[in-house]
């Protein structure tokens, strides 16, 4: 089954992508939560019309998503943590304290859009989270956990 993506979907897809799914998946989940619509010859000229429209509005898009992207690889990001024995941290550090830490520079970012590789982290060290600005603009961030001063 064809269909055309009203939105991102983790996994499978971006905003205006045509995807191909099985049956069940897309008039079962895709199709009644609103994320697809079915992919007909017409849906698909109008679809390439306004991707051949939107596309000037798409560089600018994407160029604003690169300086961001420059801007965030320049920090150096650190984030601070209450630390138990052998370097075991009390909790643990996730994609919302590398949004926090980046939104203290003064760049806001939505969590969903950061992902931090091999989960949630629960030790000091350096790490890194992959950061989803624009679906062409991916970046990895390395961050540091560090004990929390008292």
């Amino acid at each position: 089954m064809e269909l055309i993506l009203k939105q991102d979907v983790a996994n499978l897809g971006f905003t205006d992508d045509v995807v191909t799914v099985k049956n069940g998946y897309g008039r079962n989940f895709l199709i009644p939560q609103g994320y697809a619509s079915l992919a007909t010859i017409s849906a698909k000229k109008v679809l390439a019309e306004t991707l051949k429209q939107r596309a000037y509005k798409e560089a600018k898009i994407i160029k604003e998503a690169t300086a961001t992207a420059t801007a965030i690889q320049e920090l150096a990001v650190k984030i601070p943590a209450k630390v138990g024995t052998g370097n075991k941290l009390f909790g643990s550090v996730g994609n919302a304290d590398v949004v926090t830490e980046i939104a203290k520079a003064g760049i806001e970012l939505d969590r969903k859009f950061v992902t931090v590789l091999g989960g949630s982290v629960k030790r000091l060290g350096t790490y890194n989270a992959k950061i989803r600005l624009h679906r062409e603009v991916i970046i990895d961030l390395p961050f540091d956990v560090i004990p929390e001063k008292k």
